[in-house]
């Protein structure tokens, strides 16, 4: 580590989130003569408890926080007005310093399609499966063939499994018999059941499995430096090589240092890995993009590329809190900082790594595909969308239904007692945006960015139909005692459907709840106020044909430059129904191994 940057390095790696670190590890293990040069916008985040404490996730989203950056996005009628705000990880680690440490990976065929719909050699399952092993030492139950168990980050069930998780399965299994229980939600190749959900989190002292303490801090690489607190203006090129970088202080992080441009030279190679948001900012900046976005910043176009900040896609997500009786085991405590809780569970994380404390609030979830008569009830706007994407494709789930044991937000904006949130989001929306930059110079300027979210009305019923059945699993579990009403529809007093502070469990038997045309309007006037970002902003820089909007090609270089790489979530070229941060490791993995095949590195293998 070092914050005295050097002039020229091998290779320069703009962003130093999960796939940049993966990738800085990989090539500095594999040849430590390399040097390597990491430019990150945000702090350091060595032994800080807010990162290698689990339950402290969501201090990292409120408004303060030092370790993100929040993006705005138009405000647009299908969000009743609203602009979503999207907080990407602004630290050493990204997002995995920062993320719910929930353990999710892609369907198989979400990696196959990657190489035979995009045609990406070398991107398909059979490829990336052994290096998603490879990031992994497994300590959960599960499908000993596709999980690893010798890799840098722990993978386990935390350290405690809630009442909360064990009501949900156990309602799950009673409730929705016709999907029953899995052992392994997340075994890459079966979908449509429920199961016990795995984490990012070691079972040996109840860290967080990030990327910087597991593949970076405490490794001997005395050839890579990481410089924190600097955002990359653009790329340098000479001819249509790319040869260095420009790159500023952050002011965030250094407002009193002089806000002049840097510049540093690779010798080998430029790897962007900013992310969704900053990758296509880079390439803007640098003349690589569509005309008609570098004209109105006066840049002059190196590349014709109109697919850089295309393609934006992200889960979108509604969060409905339920109240749940004293005796409920959630993360409300933690997250608000009394002392009482705080203290309780730290000493037992300090003692032996347990407890709640080592824990997300997320025991238990489905990724789950509507039965015929459940697409019945989604409706007629989904039929289309489930015959020519989901209905072959039998490992693909519509959408993420499971608990959270806790208030999900801010929790100073709540009454202080126990909540239960059922999360559900969409797998593959059909609705896609854009991001763009609004200043040449200004590197730290909110971007022109459009989400898309609820554009397309698949994603609506999907979303409608996933607040019914979560809340059919809530109110059956014994500790729910009612809903929050001010995050719930505004049923008629007079509708079945109406929602009560003050209700009782019922019977795993009774009969759902019956919704009128008028009560389905009131779900989707609700979903477009509440829906929001699910922190899974992909697909920006797509690994497409360039005729497909694509902006990098199957070895990650950028079409029209040389020496030039993209290897972070931007580049996904279709969605994955999973939580990010496992794709994230994969690029970075595989990535690590194309440079190290360019370059003539022994240690390319895949495991």
């Amino acid at each position: 580590m070092s914050n005295s940057p050097s002039s020229e390095v091998d290779i320069i790696i703009a962003g130093g989130g999960t796939s940049g670190l993966v990738v800085a590890s990989r090539l500095s293990e594999a040849d430590p003569s390399l040097s390597i040069l990491v430019l990150e916008a945000g702090p350091p985040t060595h032994d800080d408890l807010a990162h290698i404490q689990p339950a402290r996730y969501l201090s990292h989203l409120l408004p303060d926080s030092k370790t993100v950056r929040f993006y705005e996005g138009k405000k647009t009628e299908e969000l009743a007005g609203r602009g979503v705000v999207v907080p990407c990880g602004q630290c050493l680690g990204g997002g995995s310093s920062v993320n719910f440490t929930v353990y999710a990976r892609p369907a198989a065929s979400d990696f196959d399609d990657w190489e035979n719909v995009y045609g990406n050699s070398g991107w398909g399952s059979k490829d990336l499966i052994p290096l998603l092993q490879k990031s992994e030492t497994y300590q959960a139950e599960g499908s000993a063939d596709t999980h690893g168990y010798s890799g840098p980050l722990k993978v386990s069930y935390g350290g405690l499994f809630t009442n909360v998780g064990q009501q949900f399965l156990e309602v799950a299994a009673r409730y929705d018999a016709k999907r029953s229980l899995m052992e392994d939600p997340n075994g890459l190749f079966k979908c449509n059941a429920y199961g016990r959900w795995q984490k990012y989190i070691s079972a040996d002292d109840g860290r967080r499995s990030d990327v910087p303490h597991n593949y970076i801090y405490n490794r001997n690489f005395t050839k890579l430096e990481i410089l924190t607190g600097y955002i990359v203006k653009r790329v340098v090129f000479e001819g249509n090589r790319a040869v260095g970088v420009e790159y500023t202080p952050n002011v965030r992080f250094r407002p009193n240092e002089k806000q002049e441009i840097q510049c540093v030279r690779a010798r080998k190679l430029v790897l962007l890995s900013a992310g969704a948001f900053g990758s296509p900012a880079i390439l803007e900046r640098s003349g690589i993009g569509s005309p008609d976005v570098l004209k109105k910043f006066g840049i002059g176009p190196l590349v014709d590329l109109p697919g850089v900040g295309e393609n934006y896609q992200d889960h979108q997500v509604v969060f409905t809190p339920y109240l749940v009786k004293d005796e409920a085991e959630t993360l409300d405590g933690i997250v608000r900082g009394d002392p009482e809780e705080v203290d309780k569970w730290n000493a037992q994380w300090l003692k032996d790594g347990s407890g709640l404390m080592a824990h997300n609030g997320i025991d238990a979830a489905g990724k789950l595909r509507p039965f015929p008569e459940e697409l019945e009830l989604i409706g007629p706007e989904f039929r289309k969308r489930w015959e020519t994407y989901y209905k072959d494709a039998l490992d693909k789930p519509a959408i993420w239904c499971g608990t959270v044991s806790e208030y999900v937000g801010n929790p100073s904006t709540v009454p202080k007692r126990k909540y239960v949130t059922i999360g559900c989001y969409v797998q593959y929306p059909a609705s896609t945006g854009y991001v763009h930059i609004t200043s040449t110079d200004d590197v730290s300027a909110a971007p022109d960015f459009d989400p898309g979210f609820l554009r397309r009305a698949e994603d609506l019923v999907l979303l409608r139909w996933g607040y019914k059945h979560g809340r059919e699993l809530a109110r059956r579990m014994p500790l729910y005692c009612g809903e929050y009403l001010p995050d719930h529809p505004q049923f008629r007093d007079s509708s079945q459907a109406s929602c009560s502070a003050e209700g009782q469990s019922v019977a795993v038997d009774a009969p759902p709840l019956q919704y009128t045309a008028e009560d389905d309007k009131a779900i989707d006037d609700h979903t477009r106020r509440a829906v929001q970002t699910s922190w899974h902003s992909l697909g920006t820089c797509a690994m497409r044909p360039r005729e497909q909007d694509g902006v990098v090609d199957a070895k990650l270089n950028v079409y029209g430059v040389t020496g030039l790489k993209v290897a972070d979530m931007s580049i996904a070229p279709g969605n994955v129904c999973a939580n990010t941060y496992s794709t994230a490791l994969v690029i970075g993995e595989k990535a690590a191994i194309i440079i190290m095949e360019e370059l003539g590195i022994s240690g390319a293998h895949t495991a």
